[in-house]
This record gives C-alpha cells, structure tokens and sequence, in this order.
C-alpha cells in the first residue's frame, strides 16, 4: 500500500502510467471525473504505449446509466417510437452501446432515463437482451483488458457487480491505483452505508409491474402490501420540511413504518422468488430482496454505528444511513483483493502529516511519499488578503466581496475565476455583476455554474480568454486551464463543510463519541484539503502566472489562520492592492488592438 501526494505539474498520471505499461500486470485505474477518464484513454495511455513502443488492451467502463439498455428501448420504442427515431437508428449501428457516442444528446435529456437501466429495474441475466447487452459486453471487454479505467464509484461498488450477475471487475487485477484519492474517504463513508429513495422504489416496483405480465394474485398482494406500507411510510415522514433531516427530528412512527416497508419488500421478493423459472420478472428478486434489507439496516441500526438522516426533496424522499467508521470495513476489501494499491492525489497530507486521509481508510500501514510542485509560486503568483471586509456570515459580505474583486478583475483584463462555497452566494454575485457590468463599457462575459453543463463552461471560458466565471464545490477541482486565460483566482471564504451536511455530521458526532475534538481533528483539515484544491486551479504550468485572493478575514484574525496558510502553495503575500494590480498589469495578456494603440 502506497500513498502518495504529488503536487501539480509533477507528471502524476505519466508516473503511474510508465511502470504500469512496463509491468505487463493487470492494473485497475480509478479517477473521480470523467474528465481524467477521458485524459486517460484518449491522450495519455495511448502516447506512453507508442513511446515506450508497449502496445496495451484499455477499456474503460463506465457507469450502466451510460449505456443503452435494448430492453428498454424496444419498450419506448413501441409507446412513442417517434420520440426515439434518432436513438433507434443509432442502436442499429452501435457496437458500444455508450449513448455520448449520439451528438447532442445529454444525460438531462428527459428520454435518457427511459433507455437506460438503473440496479432498481435491470431485469439481469433474465433479460430477454442479455445476450446482446451493451453493459455486459462492456464488462467483458473490461475483464479482458490489461487496462481498465473505472471511477471511484464503480471501484466501491464492485462487489455489487457480481451480485448484479455481471461479474467481478477487480477481483483479477494486480493493481490499483486510485488517482485523485482525496474523494474516496467521503464515498466510502456512502458506499458502506445504507440508503433507499422513493424514486428507487417507484423504478424497482413499475418494472414489477410492467414484467408482470401473468395474473397471479400472491403478486398482486404483495405489491398492494408494499403500497400500503410506502403510503404509512410517506405519511410519517417530516412535514413540509425540504432538504436533510436527522432522524431523532422526525415523527416517531418513522422507525416503524421503515420497518414495516422493510417486511413488505421482503414478502415481495418472496412471491418473485416463487414464480416459475422462466419469468422474466423474476430477476428483480435480488434487488427487492437488497432494499429490504437496506430500509431494516436503517431503521434498527444501533445509534453507535452510524448517523441517520432523511433528505425531501422534488422527487420525494432518500433515507440515509451513513457509518462513523469505515476503516476497517475498507482495509478488509483491500486485503482480500491481494491487489498492489497506490491512492495519488494533489492533496493527500497537511503539511507533512497524510494521518487525516490514511486513518479515515485504514491505511495506517501505508507507506507515504511527498513530492511537491516542481513550479515555482513564489515568481509566478501572488496571495492577496484583502483587509477590512466583514465577516463572512455578515449580510453585506458578497457585496463587499465584489467591491474587493472588481478592480482586481478589471487590473488582470478578466481571466477570472471566483470560487463560492454555497449557491446562494453564487447566485447573489451573478446578479450584482451583471448589474454592474451593464452599466458601464467596460464588461466581461460572465460564465455562471449552472447555466450550462461544466464543460461547455469551461469551453466557452478557454475560448473566450478574458472572461470571468462563477463557480461552486465542482469548480474547486477537477477543473485544468492552462495558459493566460485563467491568471485571477478569487475565493469567496474557506471552504468549512457545513454542519448539517450528514457525513459532516457523521464525523463530527463520531469524534465526540471517542472525546476528539471535531474542528481540531476533522474539519480544519478538510477545510486546508478543500482551499489547497481552490488554490491549485490558478497555476497549471511552468509559464502560468496570476494572483490567488481569498476573502475571509479569518485567516488573518484567527490562531487557525496560521495552519491554513501554512498548507498552501509558498506564494508570496502581497504587501498592497498596487502591487497586485502592477503585477497583474505586468503579466495580463495584451490583445492585439492593444499592442497597436
């Protein structure tokens, strides 16, 4: 077991990718965003195998709500087969089934979810379309490759891979290597919990009902059982209250009436498993059969193992259940693989201490390296702590942010990004920008998180070279612009999770439980990960520079202040707002009716 933070620039993905093609083992590759996925595959695997003159079998499976489900194609198609001409015609020639293949279709297009399969009504190998699966057949291919490239969450849900009937991806690999690592210990905490949704409910029993196709009044009971029960359940459920609830907040009969569910859903998967061996519906057996067991494991687990929470929203109700601990549940599947394991990310360690990340996944025994960025920060950019804002609760704060971040964003010619914690803020910046920019010549055209789909975002943002975008969390990482179009990071606050997020809220009453100190142990060094992140986005490259300001005046005026700083990169600290906008202006990016005025 290997753990090992590499700054940004140092190579990471070549130095993992080099002695993996050498080896000729079977290696693992999970990342957190399709976006390196795509790095992987498309640029640099296949630029390290003609270099090294190593050819190499890489597949890379995606998650099965990527993939055309024939099944349910052929159901659409012969309910509204006009909706599905464009996707029809596309089935007949595909060999992958990978539904990004079809141009201008996204996975928010509403006929998305209708062609694909969800774990709550995949029919398994009973499907009438198994044999032509594209899911399946991806699956092969990955069990075939030398390389495979996955994400962290079908990492963590391998073992429900084979009881999908699909096979173990990972069980034959020599290797894994988990790149950016920092996301797994949050997952993992959701992987070895237990949750169920209305919304996956209403999947598993409509594909019930729809397969359902002989009378057979045991079935029929059954489901007007788990009818029966979902309504209680509905009905005890918090009132009016949307987002996150802790289940000491809401009515008393909630426990019961999950249990009651929980039974429902048992006897359910009893009368399924009933049914003669040619039933197609037959295969949802071992799905109802799971959600029994999840809705029993939250309602009667003990308060000690985990932190409970129901979440309302627009698409009905998710109960939670997320663990305190999961170590030694991880380092348990570890040990079993017999697998080599190397965990990489930018921001693995506080200063030099990796015992906030090991410690959360069992890894105590891991050996740890460090190797910082090669570049050099403290020519390339500068941190800016702006004095004399308020505090960041104060109402005034995003207004006063702005009146902060404008001259700034007017010295560096745009190229700006600023970096929120919450999609109020964001939206409230949005606003009084375009207010202000509309009103004089001088503007930037303004990309805003949510408007459109990230990457097209940051297309636009590259493309356009002085812009200025407004982002939250997925924005923080993940996000590479090199160059001069990027050269303003501006942070609104440190990135405290908040406290009634329910992992947060998990560790948080875990920690009390063992007599830790929560803030101390937990939260500041998730704090310093997550503002290292933001920070990292500004300088990609050898010839990048530009100016890093963060706005929250507790760095400065609390004892706290000091660790944080201490976790960045060694920028220099600007003594003044002169020397900011001078050195902006030094390295801003002249246009070419600028150079000839």
């Amino acid at each position: 077991m290997l753990v090992i933070e590499a700054g940004t620039g140092t190579g990471k993905t070549f130095g993992y990718l080099v002695p993996v093609l050498l080896s000729g083992l079977r290696v693992l590759i999970s990342t957190g965003t399709r976006t390196l996925q795509d790095q992987l595959y498309e640029k640099d695997l296949p630029l390290l195998s003609g270099a090294l003159g190593q050819p190499v079998h890489v597949a890379v499976l995606k998650g099965r709500g990527n993939y055309l489900c024939r099944h349910r194609l052929e159901q659409v198609q012969l309910q509204q087969p006009r909706v599905a001409e464009r996707i029809i015609a596309w089935a007949a020639s595909t060999t992958t089934g990978d539904l990004s293949e079809v141009p201008d279709f996204a996975d928010s297009h509403p006929l998305w979810p209708q062609i694909t399969s969800t774990r709550d009504n995949c029919l398994g190998q009973r499907c009438p379309e198994f044999g032509r699966c594209h899911l399946v057949k991806a699956r092969r291919e990955a069990q075939e490759a030398q390389v495979v490239i996955v994400n962290h969450h079908l990492l963590l849900a391998d073992l429900t891979l084979k009881e999908d009937g699909f096979g173990d991806v990972l069980g034959t690999a020599d290797a894994v290597v988990i790149d950016e690592a920092h996301q797994l210990p949050d997952l993992a905490m959701q992987f070895f919990g237990a949750n169920c949704s209305a919304r996956g409910l209403a999947q598993v029993l409509n594909a019930v009902r729809a397969e359902a196709t002989q009378p057979d009044s045991g079935l029929r009971f059954a489901l007007s059982a788990v009818d029966d029960s979902l309504t209680g359940l509905t009905a005890a459920l918090p009132a009016a209250r949307a987002g996150r609830t802790a289940w000491e907040e809401c009515p008393a009969p909630l426990t019961e009436r999950t249990l009651d569910l929980a039974h429902a859903m048992s006897a359910l998967a009893g009368e399924l498993e009933a049914l003669p061996e040619d039933s197609t519906v037959k295969g949802l057996t071992g799905r109802v059969a799971e959600m029994a067991t999840q809705l029993t494991r939250i309602a009667a687990v003990p308060e000690i193992e985990g932190a409970r929470s129901v979440e309302l929203g627009s698409r009905g109700f998710v109960l939670h259940l997320l663990p305190f601990e999961v170590a030694s549940r991880f380092l348990g599947q570890m040990r079993a693989r017999r697998s080599a394991w190397i965990f990489t990310s930018a921001t693995l360690s506080v200063g030099e201490d990796f015992s906030h990340f090991t410690t959360r996944l069992g890894l105590e025994e891991a050996e740890t390296v460090r190797i910082p960025s090669p570049f050099d920060f403290e020519r390339q950019s500068l941190l800016w702590l702006p004095a004399g804002l308020p505090e960041p609760a104060a109402a005034d704060f995003v207004s006063a942010l702005l009146d902060a971040s404008v001259p700034l964003i007017d010295a560096a010619r745009g190229g700006a990004f600023i970096l929120f914690t919450s999609h109020r803020a964001l939206s409230e910046a949005a606003l009084r920008l375009r207010a202000l920019w509309s009103a004089r010549a001088k503007r930037y055209r303004l990309f805003v998180q949510g408007e459109a789909p990230r990457e097209q975002l940051l297309r636009g943002f590259r493309e356009d070279g002085d812009a200025v975008l407004l982002g939250t969390a997925s924005f923080w990482e993940g996000v590479d612009v090199k160059g001069t179009a990027l050269r303003l990071v501006i942070i609104e606050k440190l990135p405290f999770a908040s406290p009634d997020d329910p992992i947060v809220k998990a560790r948080v009453e875990h920690i009390q439980r063992q007599g830790g100190n929560p803030f101390k142990d937990y939260q500041l060094h998730e704090a310093a990960l997550t503002l290292r992140q933001g920070v990292g986005r500004l300088i990609r490259s050898e010839v990048d520079y530009g100016v890093v300001m963060i706005g929250d005046r507790r760095l400065t005026t609390r004892p706290y202040g000091r660790k944080l700083l201490a976790a960045l990169p060694p920028m220099r600290r600007a003594a003044s707002l002169e020397e900011v906008a001078q050195f902006l202006a030094r390295h801003a990016p002249r246009r070419a009716a600028e150079a000839l005025s």
